[in-house]
């Protein structure tokens, strides 16, 4: 036993170090705010597309979905199916428009800041109050995924809780701090990588084990009847969509994907791509790694209800079925490399929140007040940001009895109901203003906070469904009421819609 685990160890340990390396990498390209906030806008598509899916997923894919589709069947997946087609919109709609326009307005290389300059907010508000949202939402996610780090070693290794949340938080620090942009993108990208990999591997090594398709689904409906999960006559069973789920909560599970219009970790991917043109193979590339992925995290959720039927097994906790299998069925070492993919989700996430927490405060906050320094010192600036976050969101995560956890979907559903709208709206909507942009955040928002914290709402439907609608609908009544007329604003958004060969603007 001990043999297994040293291997395991050891695999984890060549992780960490392939990570600091590929930090080390991006130290050594970049030179200014640019580099170290977007990399120069010089992301290839395929790096793009890895590393907004690995930033995106983190460790729910590998252990969320495969606990829920353990635990509860086929209709546990309308989250990852809204989260698919959610993304494919993103990719499709806003990620070549939002790539031109931001070089266009002023080289805009954060959100809140594109805001400002697409909008003409010569106040700062808007930028400010978005940089602020930015920074403390995302200082709890990023603690969330330290406390994450902490229980993966506490319950996989046996380790201190601290200790291990530590060593997660000072490893993700090291290439984040010093390489910026490119080092969080690299290694999401090798990161994306592994988890891709090892969400294939783990369920067809698992149904072999089984005896092929056949019997996993043979014992998937073994298992449906020995715990009287069908009434006589049913015809749903876990492998179908519609299992256990009214229309309400599909629509409410699948709304998850209206998120991604206005997550900031994403929207940079797409802002640093070396041109529009870029977001077609991005898609492709992108979107491909959503579905396989999506696949396999579901395949092993059967995959594992099988296997453990079959053995008499029960697992006290479903969301180790991706970790129980693979140190089941693989070498130990092969197993410690599969372990450490969970450690990658975790960590390509917490990345790239620092790397926008560190925008919001260098270039949303500090440089909005007309402060301006050399590109060596906004540089360190950056990096200073990332490890005051950093700093922040260890000493919230040394309390892993709080509910930290519990704000990840808050904060997915705080950024996409107080962002996505206005996202969609300043791309292709010449009417928005500053003042309908800053109402449609504030309402967004505050919708979120109340229904997220009221039980008998958020119990029926998930907050970012009646956030993104009062987001949208403060937006656009505000913006009718101060509309003007700014030949700057048109010939912007003229020059982005060439640039992204957009059809012409109706009305």
């Amino acid at each position: 036993m001990a043999t297994s685990s040293t291997l395991q160890v050891l695999a984890i340990a060549l992780y960490f170090a392939t990570m600091i390396g590929i930090g080390y990498y991006a130290y050594r390209q970049t030179s200014d705010l640019d580099d170290y906030m977007l990399a120069g806008r010089k992301l290839r598509p395929g790096v793009a597309a890895l590393s907004a899916g690995a930033s995106d997923m983190s460790g729910w894919l590998l252990l969320g979905v495969p606990g829920a589709i353990y635990a509860a069947g086929l209709g546990e997946s309308w989250i990852v199916i809204g989260l698919v087609i959610g993304a494919y919109l993103n990719w499709r709609y806003v990620a070549p428009r939002l790539r031109a326009y931001t070089a266009i307005s002023n080289n805009s290389i954060t959100v809140p800041t594109f805001f400002e300059n697409r909008l003409r907010d010569h106040s700062h508000v808007l930028r400010i109050v978005a940089g602020t949202i930015i920074l403390v939402f995302f200082t709890f996610y990023v603690s969330s995924g330290m406390v994450a780090g902490g229980v993966f070693f506490e319950s996989t290794f046996g380790s201190s809780y601290t200790w291990g949340m530590l060593l997660v938080a000072g490893i993700t620090l090291s290439y984040t701090l010093f390489g910026g942009f490119l080092g969080a993108t690299l290694t999401d990208v090798a990161q994306g990588l592994l988890m891709l990999a090892t969400l294939i591997a783990v369920p067809i090594v698992t149904v072999i084990a089984v005896g092929g398709p056949g019997e996993v689904l043979n014992a998937i409906n073994a298992a449906d009847a020995a715990h009287n999960l069908s009434e006589p006559g049913d015809e749903l069973h876990r492998t179908s969509l519609f299992y256990g789920g009214s229309v309400l909560a599909i629509v409410s599970a699948a709304a998850w994907g209206l998120g991604y219009f206005g997550q900031p970790h994403i929207l940079v991917r797409f802002m640093a791509l070396r041109s529009p043109a870029d977001a077609k193979a991005g898609r492709r590339i992108g979107i491909g790694w959503m579905v396989l992925s999506s696949i396999g995290a579901i395949a092993t959720g059967f995959a594992g209800l099988a296997y453990f039927f079959n053995s008499g097994e029960t697992l006290d906790n479903p969301e180790t079925v991706f970790l129980r299998l693979a140190q089941i069925m693989f070498h130990p070492f092969i197993a410690g490399i599969v372990l450490a993919a969970v450690l990658a989700a975790v960590m390509s996430t917490i990345s790239s929140q620092l790397i926008v927490c560190s925008s919001a405060l260098v270039e949303d906050i500090y440089r909005a007040f007309g402060k301006e320094s050399s590109p060596t010192k906004l540089v360190n600036y950056g990096r200073l940001g990332v490890l005051t976050v950093a700093v922040v969101a260890i000493l919230i995560a040394l309390d892993p009895g709080g509910t930290i956890l519990d704000l990840v979907g808050f904060a997915w559903a705080g950024f996409g109901a107080a962002f996505g709208p206005l996202i969609i709206l300043s791309l292709f909507w010449r009417k928005l203003t500053s003042a309908g942009a800053i109402a449609g955040m504030i309402s967004g928002a505050v919708v979120v906070g109340i229904w997220g914290q009221t039980d008998a709402l958020a119990s029926r439907m998930y907050e970012i469904v009646p956030g993104f609608i009062a987001c949208a609908t403060a937006a656009i009544l505000v913006s009718l009421l101060t509309a003007r007329s700014d030949d700057e604003i048109e010939r912007e958004f003229s020059e982005m819609e060439v640039a992204t060969r957009g059809p012409a603007p109706v009305g």
